[in-house]
């Protein structure tokens, strides 16, 4: 009986043990999302890396975290990429909010204004996990978010973003305080901003800004790092000669 047991409790072992590393392998699979291509920025818990997808759709990856900034373009701009654990909508303009998009990304809690949970077919009403308006707060697994104002200043841009309908959004994420602009022009908001790391800023008519007046919010209120998104036909090369040397004005493949 002892003889005939022994290689059975052996190979159990062996299967136990495969087993064992199998599972291990799977959760930290499920747990380490595929590494984001492009632009790196170091921080204090890893890079911060960004990828940009087209116009004002992007993707960052910090800490393990995957965060999807109005997703638009259907599916297969993002093959390829790590799921998202969070995303944020800013606005309700097709360019911003994209039900199709949305929908390929179900599982993921999505961040969005008000305005953009009305106009938002029932499927991805079910998927809007948190509702912000201006200056509310909230923590999205582990990310601090503040949403802030979006809209125009300029008489003739009004009818294009109104005070209170759409959000930008600043997010903690360890010691880095990342500013996600949004559809807007050179707010007092964001020219009272302080101690922004990164900055995304967005540059063309009519519907935000001139490459001048992003240039000189810049210079205002300096972001460590500033990335112009969002700029549709503007003079990029232009905004970083003017910006000079208030802060780093770092160029990605957004076209």
């Amino acid at each position: 009986m002892k003889s005939s047991l022994f290689p059975f409790t052996r190979w159990s072992c062996h299967l136990l043990t495969a087993a064992v590393f199998l599972c291990a392998a799977i959760v930290a699979n499920a747990q380490t999302p595929t590494p984001l291509t492009g632009d790196h920025i170091a921080t204090g818990q890893g890079d911060l890396v960004t990828h940009p997808v087209k116009h004002a759709s992007f993707v960052m990856q910090w800490n393990g975290k995957t965060i999807y900034v109005d997703p638009v373009g259907g599916a297969e701009p993002y093959a390829g990429l790590p799921r998202p654990d969070l995303v944020l909508i800013t606005d309700i303009h097709p360019d911003h909010l994209n039900a199709d998009t949305l929908a390929t990304m179900e599982g993921a809690p999505v961040v969005a204004p008000q305005a953009a949970y009305d106009q938002a077919p029932d499927n991805i009403k079910s998927m809007i996990s948190t509702i912000m308006g201006n200056g509310d707060t909230a923590t999205v697994d582990g990310i601090g978010i503040e949403a802030m104002p979006m809209y125009n200043i300029t008489e003739e841009r009004l009818k294009y973003h109104q005070k209170g309908r759409g959000n930008g959004y600043l997010l903690t994420l360890g010691d880095e305080r990342v500013y996600i602009a949004g559809d807007t022009e050179a707010i007092p908001e964001m020219l009272a901003l302080k101690d922004i790391d990164v900055a995304f800023i967005p540059m063309n008519l009519p519907y935000t800004m001139t490459v001048e007046q992003a240039a000189e919010a810049v210079r205002t209120f300096r972001p460590a790092i500033v990335y112009p998104y969002h700029y549709r036909g503007s003079d990029v090369e232009e905004f970083r000669r003017l910006v000079g040397d208030a802060s780093e004005v770092r160029l990605l493949e957004w076209y």
